[in-house]
């Protein structure tokens, strides 16, 4: 038996027996499962002896799997707090402040780019590799002085200035970039991944009630939902982006729920597997904060959480515990299990604990030798990361690592030189390397109302087609179901409820038939008995993509055999061809790739209108267009309006699969969420570029999923 209360509270603990048995399970390599993880939380004496000796053996497993036994590692860095202004409350926390007191001390809203490239090149000359950048979330949401200070200095909102003095620090000085910025969209990761190779975010607790109730320490904090912290967690594996996370100890959640927020982790681990980094740490009171008065999390609470870490997420994890946070006792650390000290700064302060110094990185290596361990220096991002490469390591950030990571082992260089490097986007489209055959496809154009109040004009007398449902047909040959939503499909389609049509999406034999009439009776009074297409041809002009659908036979990665991208004078020849045999459109698409630049899309359409002024350009999906975007630092609207500028008439409403999440994060890894690709089709009707749209359907979705995916359509179509 075991207890929920909260640590520290004097409660009874778990019995003997439990202990035992778990102790047991935990040597004996067995899954544990929650429960028994709360139970080990609360090991003391012996029987916590036990349990660090256990998960001592994992860590060992582990980096002699690595190719890395007996060595700890550390990132030597300097902490840049890029603003202290943050919208959120955590009831903990020393390092957000106010605009009032960043005045009275003399300090802008923001660090100015001078301030940050002062201490990364004094953190280069001594030798740091990382800039750990570090900031609150979204202050221009909460404090004016912050949306005036972005705009005053050209920035749309603050990711916008973290992707820019990123790229800075990268050129003008060689560290690289780990990005601390709080809480991210899938969108904002695409913004920043091509200027750092790694970001985090701590999860901190999956205990709802510690952000929902009055009170509790993340009460009034918007970033600090559990929910919208692991939806975070899942966009970063999504987008490929090598990922630092882990718990804060100590804030009063129970063992069960601290035993649930590794599990919690655990599952994002390994759906993903781009959690390089496991943090735990320990909760320290400071004065002038309303948890002051607070206990800090005993040095027991944190060993024992530590090996219990270590058992849930495996030998491959890497685990790391702040050294300055532990009044020295690093030993208890490296017994518990840990395999990393995080990064270690020779030059700046902990900004987010100031009262806690950072050991001396001689002190720490000599300590290390002491407990068994040789201290190696690492880079921002974990070797693993580094050796897998693409996707992982964006292609524009892989001169600056190389040149600080050792080949052999992905760990830094000791003789490495840390000195800036040109970031850039690549210039222009690559030559071909392969073939794109000639496609003819048929697309269907159809007509709708511009408003819905047009609709009735539109689609004529609903009565008339009552009838028409199931003529001469025995009624109970039809479900009573189906036969009332037929009544009402007959009558008027826009009525049918969410039951009334799955129970048609079920529909079979002579239902079905029915309803094929309905839907043809329909069909012939709005559109009549036409049947549309265009002469088209598809012109792929790259087969490279990184998005990891995995439905997908299209797409190669760059060094692949069959991998191709065409030259811009390649496209132009397929659409002049295509215009001699008397095509009158065509339809561009191409794979996601990296090395691309935002830009060639516009050139591509442009090429295509030099050469074939009279030719439609329907082209580039939702997902083209948001890596457009991002790559040129435009937005969603000014992307679509220079790329109608430069010859785009349509867009494809491709990449849109179903549309609902539910089925988007298992069929793809890197594709774009249903909200994103809303914003896209409707921005670009808005600018009056027309779209189409897709629906695949038949994997491992449900007729639920089609409805919901039909309605959102519905729905577009009558707001735009």
């Amino acid at each position: 038996m075991t207890t929920s209360a909260t640590p520290g509270t004097g409660s009874t603990g778990p019995t003997e027996n439990a202990l035992r048995r778990a102790l047991k399970r935990a040597r004996d390599g067995v899954a544990l499962d929650v429960s028994e993880a709360a139970v080990l939380l609360q090991a003391r004496g012996e029987h916590l002896a036990d349990l660090t000796a256990s998960a001592a053996r994992v860590r060992d497993a582990g980096l002699e799997a690595a190719g890395r036994p007996g060595v700890i590692t550390y990132s030597k860095s300097v902490f840049v707090p890029l603003t202290r202004l943050c919208r959120d409350k955590c009831h903990y926390c020393t390092f957000v402040t106010v605009p009032g007191k960043l005045r009275r001390a003399g300090h802008g809203m923001f660090m100015s780019p001078d301030e940050v490239l002062d201490i990364a090149r004094k953190g280069a000359a001594l030798g740091c590799k990382e800039a750990l950048i570090t900031l609150g979330d979204k202050p221009e949401d909460r404090w004016p002085e912050a949306r005036e200070w972005l705009d005053a200095h050209g920035y749309d909102d603050t990711i916008a200035y973290v992707r820019a003095i990123s790229i800075r620090i990268l050129e003008e000085t060689g560290l690289l970039p780990h990005l601390n910025p709080g809480v991210l969209t899938w969108t904002d990761f695409q913004r920043l991944k091509p200027v750092a190779p790694s970001m985090g975010m701590m999860l901190e607790t999956t205990a709802t009630r510690l952000w929902s109730e009055t009170g509790g320490p993340h009460h009034g904090s918007p970033d600090k939902e559990p929910a919208v912290r692991l939806r975070v967690l899942e966009d970063a594996g999504r987008s490929s982006v090598p990922f630092t996370s882990g718990l804060l100890i100590g804030i009063g959640e129970t063992y069960e729920e601290r035993a649930e927020s590794l599990f919690a982790l655990r599952k994002v681990s390994r759906a993903y597997h781009g959690i390089q980094e496991l943090i735990i740490q320990n909760f320290r009171a400071k004065p002038d904060t309303a948890m002051r008065g607070m206990p800090d999390a005993e040095l027991d609470e944190l060993v024992a959480t530590v090996a219990v870490a270590r058992h849930i997420m495996g030998p491959a994890a890497c685990l790391q515990a702040p050294p300055n946070l532990v009044d020295a006792e690093y030993e208890r650390l490296i017994g518990a299990g840990i395999d990393d000290w995080g990064g270690v700064s020779p030059l700046t302060i902990d900004h987010v604990n100031p009262e806690r110094p950072w050991p001396q990185i001689d002190e720490l290596a000599a300590r290390s030798r002491a407990a068994g361990f040789e201290m190696r220096e690492r880079l921002c991002v974990y070797p693993e990361f580094v050796r897998r490469g693409e996707p992982w390591l964006d292609p524009r950030l892989r001169p600056h690592v190389t040149a600080l990571a050792d080949p052999a082992t992905g760990l830094a260089r000791e003789d490495a030189t840390v000195e800036g490097r040109p970031w850039q986007e690549p210039d222009e489209v690559f030559t071909a390397t392969g073939r794109t055959d000639l496609h003819t496809a048929i697309d269907t154009e159809g007509r709708t109302s511009d408003r819905r109040d047009d609709f009735d004009e539109v689609y004529g007398d609903w009565g008339a087609l009552r009838e028409a449902a199931a003529p001469g047909m025995a009624p109970e040959r039809i479900d009573t179901d189906v036969r009332a939503a037929l009544a009402t499909a007959a009558d008027d389609p826009t009525k049918l409820t969410d039951d009334e049509a799955l129970a048609l999406l079920h529909a079979d034999g002579p239902a079905l038939d029915a309803l094929c009439r309905v839907a043809d009776d329909v069909r012939r009074s709005v559109v009549g008995d036409d049947v549309t297409y265009i002469v088209t041809r598809n012109i792929n002009f790259t087969n490279v993509c990184y998005t990891g659908c995995r439905f997908c036979a299209f797409a190669q990665r760059r060094t692949d055999a069959d991998a191709y991208t065409l030259s811009l004078d390649q496209v132009a020849d397929r659409a002049q061809q295509a215009w001699d045999v008397g095509a009158v459109e065509v339809c561009m698409q191409g794979g996601i790739h990296p090395d691309l630049p935002g830009t060639a899309y516009f050139d591509i359409a442009k090429a295509v209108k030099a050469r074939v002024p009279g030719m439609h350009v329907h082209a580039f999906s939702p997902m083209e267009v948001v890596n457009g975007a991002t790559r040129t630092g435009l937005s969603i609207r000014e992307w679509l309006t220079a790329a109608k500028e430069a010859g785009l008439d349509s867009i494809p409403g491709t990449a849109a699969e179903i549309l609902d999440d539910e089925v988007r994060w298992i069929l793809t890894k890197g594709k774009l969420p249903t909200a994103t690709w809303i914003e896209v089709i409707e921005t670009a009707h808005d600018l009056g570029i027309r779209s189409s749209s897709t629906m695949m359907y038949g994997h491992v979705d449900q007729p639920r999923h089609w409805l919901g995916h039909l309605r959102t359509l519905a729905g577009i179509q009558q707001r735009t």
